[in-house]
């Protein structure tokens, strides 16, 4: 009968003691830290920078001080907490509390395709595995690009490409800029919009280059490839532009004899013959001709204007002179210009102003009276 009573009262002061075990139990099991993200699983190209926002919570009824890190990162990554404006490697989180930092991943540029994985870790406390999966396979070049690299124009005109320069190194690189032009041609690059030999590209960063080409003035009408290369020691990467020449455009103002030079009276017409002549390999149309001439003097062109010249074709014009009347007799030059959108040629004509032959007759004619008079004077008072 005792046994049972012994018995009895150990069975009851089991049952009293069992919610207080487990209690002991839950609180032994329970995380005195959670860490959190909502992005555990992300998919980023290489050479992308990854943020995750993570929270630390603190589950225990006591302040926690945790110490983080990174921990499985492949080598050549770089992973970076913070907390506002500030790295850190420690923070520390009241009972019941929350604080929350940053982590960065840089995904270099040169990795192979596939899901990595690497966790972050409160010592101690509680960890957070995350996955980082590369969508595709990683590279270390150069790009060179053109969105236009085909140009058409005459052999006055000037081309402008613009290019971009991708570093696709984990490096800063510095690139030589380099053209292989034909003979006579002139290329000119410019980064930032300053003329330059070489371009400082960050790594995965793109910087604008502009390439400006100029043909040769004697250039035929053709189709000619420029090769353009940017080069370092460990990479390159080259582009080929294309200009496509239509011509070569040129005039001459001249007259039939090759003579400059003309003689006029002050006050009357000369009229001049002229010859345009269309000296390069592509016709021109809408041809003009103006001047410039002393104050007071008149110029006029028939025709005034010629309507298409094709490539070693002439025009006749006559132009049709006419001096000031109060023109003072010496030599003067009048500048006359054929002129078209694409070219345009000038020619400056000596032209000599002699006097009226009027007043040559009239001065001679008062020569003739005063001789005259002074011979009728002689014989009227001579013998006096």
């Amino acid at each position: 009968m005792a046994t049972n009573k012994f018995s009895l009262s150990l069975l009851l002061l089991a049952w009293g003691l069992l919610p207080n075990m487990a209690g002991a139990v839950d609180q032994t099991d329970a995380p005195a830290a959670v860490l959190y993200t909502p992005y555990a699983e992300v998919s980023v190209p290489p050479g992308q920078t990854v943020n995750y926002g993570i929270d630390l919570m603190n589950k225990s009824k006591q302040e926690e001080n945790a110490v983080l890190s990174v921990e499985g990162l492949p080598r050549g990554w770089t992973a970076t907490l913070n907390a506002g404006a500030y790295t850190i490697e420690e923070m520390s989180v009241l009972p019941g509390e929350k604080r929350s930092f940053n982590l960065k991943v840089d995904v270099p540029l040169k990795v192979n395709k596939g899901s990595y994985h690497f966790k972050v870790i409160a010592q101690g406390l509680a960890e957070l595995p995350l996955t980082l999966t590369v969508s595709e396979q990683g590279t270390y070049k150069t790009e060179l690009t053109c969105d236009q690299p085909n140009m058409q124009g005459n052999s006055k005109s000037s081309f402008t490409y613009q290019a971009k320069l991708k570093n696709e190194t984990s490096d800063e690189q510095e690139y030589a800029l380099v053209a292989n032009a034909p003979k006579g041609w002139g290329v000119v690059f410019k980064a930032n919009y300053r003329q330059a030999t070489s371009a400082q590209v960050e790594p995965n960063a793109t910087s604008n280059i502009s390439i400006d080409i100029a043909p040769p003035a004697n250039v035929t009408a053709g189709t000619y490839n420029i090769p353009v290369q940017a080069v370092t020691k460990s990479t390159s990467a080259s582009l080929t532009l294309q200009v496509v020449i239509t011509g070569t455009y040129g005039l001459e103002l001249t007259t039939p004899e090759g003579l400059l030079s003309t003689t006029v009276t002050a006050g009357e017409t000369k009229k001049i013959d002229l010859v345009v002549e269309n000296t390069g390999s592509a016709a021109l149309m809408g041809i003009r001709l103006s001047d410039a001439k002393p104050n007071g003097w008149e110029v006029s062109y028939a025709p005034s204007e010629v309507t298409s010249l094709q490539a070693g074709e002439r025009a006749q014009v006559v132009a049709t002179l006419k001096a000031a009347k109060k023109a003072i007799p010496g030599d003067y030059i009048v500048r006359m210009t054929v002129r078209t959108a694409e070219a345009n040629a000038s020619a400056e004509f000596r032209v000599t102003v002699r006097t009226s032959a009027v007043w040559g007759w009239l001065g001679i004619l008062i020569i003739v009276a005063a001789l005259g008079s002074v011979y009728l004077l002689f014989r009227k008072y001579g013998r006096r």
